[in-house]
């Protein structure tokens, strides 16, 4: 049976673990060039709606570094284009390749694609969710903090894709994660409400930054406007000044805490120059593990097959 990763809650907490298991112990392989071919002879295509810089390379690389092969499509290159339905561009794509990894605006669409196709399906993100970005955020912490027990993650900024994929990862491992968002620009709230439920009040969402990073080990930003969002840029700006991490606010947290971003960052906005460039703030480490985490991804859904 072909699995799909839509989103964070397709996985157990047991195969999230495994996960970051397999993609640490490829990484060390692949650091001292014993790396398995275990993609040879097969073919995963990346649909790509969406532009892209570290997903595109680190899913290429992912298969290439496999052994295997990929093909790049944008929506100009397919027949999305000029509106074939996805249940067929799914069911062709499925006689001709191993995986279909997809980046989307709609996850309606991730879901159309999965439903109607025969290979795995990975999110490669959506409006709604970015998995691959957090389950390589996770590789991260645990390198740099050692372990995921005891987690308190604080996310600072705008409820986007990437809040929603840390409150799912939240509900899988049961760490705390506060979200501290301006009025408005809160994530899904249903999605929230849920999560809340099944963590026993874990998840909080908050408006105020420095009551979220009180008790972090990793503060969490994003772009204020995401693709799609530019028109909104400057009213953005404006809701979300008090939501930079900069030095006044990670001298608010422990000591020990580490500073993320997925990136693009756009310094002096949602992070500052001093702290995206400091010693606490590992984010091109960060950017480097999306490669091992979609290898083992990759391994696991269309390789070895083992996790």
């Amino acid at each position: 049976m072909k699995r799909d990763l839509l989103t964070i809650l397709d996985l157990s907490t047991e195969e999230i673990l495994r996960l970051i298991d397999k993609a640490a112990k490829m990484k060390a392989e692949l650091a001292a060039g014993c790396l398995p071919k275990t993609l040879q002879d097969k073919i995963v295509g990346l649909v790509f709606l969406k532009p892209s810089t570290r997903t595109r390379i680190s899913f290429e690389s992912a298969v290439l570094r496999l052994g295997g092969r990929a093909i790049f499509m944008t929506g100009q290159d397919t027949q999305i284009s000029r509106h074939e339905p996805l249940a067929d561009m799914a069911r062709v794509l499925s006689r001709y390749i191993d995986a279909i990894v997809v980046r989307t605006f709609a996850h309606s669409d991730v879901e159309e694609l999965a439903r109607f196709a025969s290979v795995p399906v990975v999110n490669a993100l959506t409006d709604h969710s970015h998995p691959c970005q957090v389950l390589a955020d996770l590789l991260t912490i645990r390198e740099k903090r050692g372990s995921l027990k005891d987690l308190t993650v604080a996310w600072i900024g705008d409820g986007n894709n990437v809040a929603n994929s840390w409150i799912k990862a939240a509900v899988r491992l049961d760490f705390s994660l506060n979200l501290a968002c301006p009025a408005g620009y809160e994530p899904d709230s249903e999605l929230v409400g849920q999560a809340a439920r099944g963590t026993n009040g874990k998840i909080k969402v908050i408006t105020d930054p420095v009551e979220a990073v009180a008790s972090a080990d990793v503060l969490y930003t994003d772009v204020w406007a995401s693709m799609g969002q530019e028109e909104e840029a400057k009213v953005r700006l404006k809701a979300f000044k008090r939501y930079q991490i900069n030095g006044h606010l990670l001298s608010c947290a422990p000591p020990h805490a580490i500073v993320l971003h997925c990136l693009p960052a756009h310094r002096g906005e949602e992070i500052s120059s001093e702290v995206l460039e400091g010693p606490q703030a590992p984010v091109f480490d960060q950017a480097e593990n999306r490669l091992h985490l979609q290898m083992a991804l990759l391994d696991w859904l269309i390789g070895s097959k083992k996790l």
